[in-house]
Formats: structure tokens, sequence, C-alpha cells
């Protein structure tokens, strides 16, 4: 159970197109948002529908994969693990971003389908 203390897995369509980034190391790094869908009827009995987004990193071969396979719209599944930090803009202010950093990926959707140009 030891490996199940900070685990996400989550399911939904990527929000934008992904950035890829090479560090000087050689190292690549992607980021995107994804969105996830929940469905539910409300005390009126109204189906509703609320979407969450979340910031997603991936570095390396799984970078790779989801620049070449996972454009904007794709379904895809993504397994990880929640951070949280905190950085400075340019104003110096203070911002902090939770984000997701994966480590395994499924494509989800039709096997024909390209990604989004």
């Amino acid at each position: 159970m030891s490996n199940l203390r900070n685990k996400v897995q989550l399911i939904g369509n990527v929000g934008n197109e992904p950035e890829m980034t090479v560090l000087e190391s050689g190292k690549k790094l992607i980021r995107f948002s994804l969105a996830t869908n929940e469905n539910y009827k409300n005390a009126k009995g109204e189906k509703v529908q609320s979407t969450d987004w979340h910031n997603m990193v991936a570095w390396n071969k799984t970078a790779e994969i989801i620049e070449k396979y996972a454009g904007k719209g794709k379904e895809i599944a993504v397994e990880g693990k929640l951070t949280s930090r905190s950085y400075e803009t340019k104003e110096g202010e203070k911002r902090y971003i939770t984000e997701v950093i994966i480590s395994e990926v499924l494509l989800l959707g039709a096997k024909n389908e390209n990604k989004a140009a």
C-alpha cells in the first residue's frame, strides 16, 4: 500500500496543445491542461455536467508520446502523482500551482483519429 500514498488516475480530454520544452540538460518537459467531466443530477433532477481542469506535466519518453499523439481534444488516461509548488511572477507576486506529474499515459478514442493540427 505504500505506493498508493500519492497516486492520481484521470481520464479526460487534452485542453490545449501540449507545449514541449527541452532543457539545457537535454531532458524533455511537456505541459498541458486536462479537462475531466462529471455528470450528475441536481436536487431538481436536472442533468448537470461539471468540468474540472488539471495542470499536467510529463518528462522525457512520456513527453514525446504526448507531443506526438495527444493533441488538443484527444481523450487520454493518465496516472501519476500530485505535486504543489510556488513561483514568483515578473511583478513579484507569489503564485501557487498544483500539477499532476505523469508516469504513464494511455491514448484513448478511435485508432484512426489523428492528432489535432
